[in-house]
């Protein structure tokens, strides 16, 4: 297995990546000039002096310190570039950095026979020449100059030897760009809790030291640090490669621009060419699969939610060199098995200490808490259920805020969630089907902690087809089932699906049609507002578990699309006028009834649970399901 870069170096970040020397008659205006814009768009800082004339005899001090400050040099010979004084002297102080500070040194030949250099020999014997007949005093420059000459000159580098300057230039970017990122490997952020643990499990499915095409899938609700991993892998991965390309934000992107943009980005991002002229997906797709097999590559496809994004931008592995990787970060399970992924790699949240120490770093700058506000982290922390995008948004907006304003804001996260965090969760809500959806809220606002079975059986008689719908929750990362065989789901997310169903009617919970919260419920049957518009409703009483609950005889009366009832707490009432045909389950502790409604008809029931009850006689007269 690849044996990864180390998270810190004794190199500091120097001023400039490179320093460019060079003969400005020679190459400024041509290979020189298209050298450094290459650079430029592969974001490594070059130190150019675009001003340089030579009418001094003394070098300007600003190139001096340019090169102290750069960490490689990358000389271009050319023809006459021993004629220039500036040059040779740029060139002596290049050596002596490298001496003294471990300064890089890439020599390119360019239409120049290193030869001719080391032996100085033909033209470098003629401007030598020329340098000793104009510093006759001076003997020592003029060594220090030959000495210099001598030493890069044996320095294995880059030969153009009648090749297209194109490809050269490409290569020796490529390579710089490589032993940059090899001499400043990216060190762990302070902020990133839990990360290197994740990457050891991520890294034994990409296994790196395989000379295959592997394509891998990170999978996980949403804010549960797929990005953020991915974007790790990415940057200590990337040295290993010889071209890399992370796109970031597709499902966004591709709704405002369109796929055609990000098959540009990938191409631009690889062979650093134009690709503007790319039309259609169509155009790009057989550009892509001509293209990409000719390097090794990393690849990183983030937020994919389509099928289509895959199959525009990484159709297959045979599109790809022998030792590529594609890294694909998704919430949707399903659509990675569709495109035969490698291997998945499932993004677990932070357990209690690391969603601790996360939460505490972005609240407090510190792993150290005030002793007033630890009580308060573990609340805070406990909302978050291990998600690190809420642990992130909340620690940041606690910070610097002293302990009532933090109390306050738990109080009020009770009653409110936080905005942000929410709307992040509900992009994998929207993308669903209608019938998933009554399926999520279902879940949520009904079923969270249920036998799975039992869950299906009830949704199955609402003609949901709960078994496909809630494969496709569980593939969406959206819940889980339990190794009780529960469908449990994050706490944010639950959260994420009540504010839904509240949304729908903000001021009357009666016209709401999903009732839980019992200041809601108890509103709706004590001012009898309840409407058509209710489905499903949990009668609790925890408050003042010991008082009874009236319920008056038209409770239900209203409510004739009733599909769910449940009833928690001691109640009591002498008979019912009307419960709802529609009722799949009815789930009453201790009903206090002699018998149902006279009037209901149980075609559609699928549970009946009455444990503890009154009930003499279900109802009266002939009743049952029809056949």
């Amino acid at each position: 297995m690849l044996s990864l870069p180390s998270t810190s170096s004794s190199n500091s970040r120097k001023k400039y990546d490179v320093f460019l020397s060079f003969r400005g008659e020679d190459t400024r205006r041509n290979f020189t000039d298209h050298l450094y814009a290459a650079l430029k768009r592969r974001w490594i800082v070059t130190f150019r002096d675009d001003q340089k004339l030579e009418a001094g005899e003394e070098i300007a001090p600003e190139l001096l310190k340019a090169i102290q400050e750069s960490w490689c040099s990358v000389i271009v010979f050319s023809q006459t570039y021993a004629f220039s004084s500036w040059c040779l002297e740029e060139l002596a102080e290049i050596i002596k950095q490298h001496k003294n500070d471990g300064h890089k040194v890439f020599p390119i030949f360019y239409d120049v026979d290193p030869s001719d250099l080391r032996n100085q020999k033909g033209k470098v014997k003629e401007a030598f020449a020329r340098h000793e007949e104009r510093y006759k005093e001076e003997s020592e420059k003029i060594q220090r100059w030959r000495n210099a000459l001598i030493l890069v000159a044996g320095v294995k580098g880059w030969h153009l030897n009648n090749r297209h300057e194109s490809d050269f230039i490409r290569e020796i970017v490529q390579e710089i760009s490589t032993k940059l990122c090899q001499a400043y490997p990216v060190t762990h952020d302070s902020g990133l809790v839990g990360i290197p643990e994740r990457l050891e499990g991520l890294y034994l499915k990409i296994n790196i030291g395989e000379n295959d095409v592997r394509i891998i899938g990170i999978c996980g609700m949403g804010g549960i640090g797929k990005t953020t991993l991915a974007n790790r892998a990415y940057n200590e991965l990337s040295p290993h490669f010889e071209a890399k390309s992370f796109i970031a934000n597709i499902r966004e992107d591709s709704e405002k621009y369109g796929l055609v943009s990000l098959q540009k980005r990938l191409l631009s991002d690889i062979f650093y060419d134009d690709y503007s002229r790319i039309s259609n997906v169509d155009e790009g797709n057989n550009i892509i699969r001509h293209m990409l097999p000719r390097k090794k590559v990393l690849v990183v496809l983030d937020d994919v939610d389509n099928i289509q994004h895959l199959k525009y931008l990484a159709g297959r592995h045979d599109w790809f060199r022998l030792g590529s990787r594609i890294i694909v970060t998704t919430r949707d399970e399903h659509l990675l098995r569709c495109c035969q992924v490698d291997d998945v790699y499932i993004s677990t949240t932070l357990n209690t200490k690391d969603a601790l120490q996360l939460f505490n770093r972005k609240a407090f700058h510190s792993a150290t808490v005030p002793e007033d506000f630890i009580g308060l982290s573990f609340h805070v922390v406990k909302y978050a259920d291990g998600l690190p995008l809420a642990l992130e948004i909340l620690g940041c907006f606690l910070c610097g805020r002293d302990a009532t304003v933090w109390r306050s804001a738990i109080e009020r996260l009770k009653r409110d969630s936080n905005k942000e965090i929410l709307d992040k969760l509900r992009i994998s809500f929207d993308g669903l089907e209608e019938t998933e959806k009554n399926i999520f809220l279902d879940i949520a606002c009904f079923f969270n902690g249920e036998k799975k079975d039992f869950v299906i059986k009830v949704l199955d008689g609402c003609e949901f087809f709960p078994d496909i719908g809630i494969d496709v929750l569980i593939k969406k990362s959206l819940i889980k089932v339990d190794e009780h065989k529960e469908l449990r789901m994050h706490n944010l997310l639950q959260e994420m699906g009540r504010k839904i169903v509240k949304e729908k009617c903000v001021d009357e919970p009666g016209k709401r049609c999903r009732l839980w919260e019992e200041m809601d419920v108890h509103h709706v049957l004590t001012k009898n507002t309840g409407t058509e518009m209710i489905e499903s409703i949990i009668i609790d009483n925890k408050r003042e578990s010991s008082k009874m609950l009236n319920l008056s005889v038209d409770a239900f009366s209203k409510m004739k699309k009733l599909r769910l009832l449940k009833v928690l707490c001691l109640s009591n009432c002498d008979y019912l006028k009307f419960l709802s045909n529609e009722l799949r389950l009815l789930d009453w502790k201790g009903c206090p009834l002699k018998s149902l409604p006279s009037s209901f008809q149980p075609d559609n029931l699928i549970a009946l649970l009455l444990p503890y009850s009154r009930i003499q006689q279900l109802w009266k007269g002939n009743r049952g399901p029809k056949t």
